[in-house]
């Protein structure tokens, strides 16, 4: 499924902890994975992850999606946020996104998630009783943008199912 698409993560993180995360992905997945660069290319089948410190940004450049990272203030005391991700991947891309919220404090993704509905992108939200703590995707649930909360250990068979055609 991966292949098929790129993966893009803001996790709410300072610069070394996401240089680590990265690389903890790409041996778990054995996928490319990494910290995003600025300009560089989204391909798909390969994971990018935000920059602690940098927001990360969805953008066109010769006609082809690229990674752009910016200094600019914190969203919702965030940096990176994931509304940044979510409001520039409902630009480039509508109706051809998912989006995925997890555990986190505050109500950063909410914003993002609404442009990515409105877009005709889809949102997936974890369930209270499995996040540590519900701020996020709890407001996105309640703001009814999820298509779908579930616990956590659902959200992958979830994205599998939908890759490959299910709507359920």
């Amino acid at each position: 499924m991966i292949d098929h698409a790129p993966v893009l993560i803001t996790q709410h993180m300072p610069p070394t902890f996401t240089t680590i995360l990265a690389e903890h992905i790409a041996r778990a997945s054995g996928r490319p994975a990494a910290e995003a660069k600025d300009g560089e290319r989204i391909r798909a089948g390969h994971i990018y992850v935000a920059p602690g410190g940098l927001h990360m940004r969805v953008a066109r450049q010769d006609g082809a999606p690229v990674i752009a990272l910016d200094d600019g203030p914190p969203v919702h005391f965030c940096k990176p946020a994931v509304d940044s991700l979510f409001a520039s991947a409902a630009a480039q891309w509508g109706s051809w996104n998912l989006g995925v919220v997890l555990t986190g404090m505050g109500c950063d993704g909410a914003l993002g998630a609404a442009q990515l509905v409105a877009a005709g992108g889809g949102i997936i939200a974890q369930d209270e009783a499995s996040s540590a703590v519900w701020g996020m995707p709890g407001r996105v649930a309640q703001a009814g943008l999820a298509s779908a909360v579930l616990p956590l250990d659902q959200i992958a068979p979830k994205i599998v199912r939908l890759f490959f055609g299910g709507r359920s």
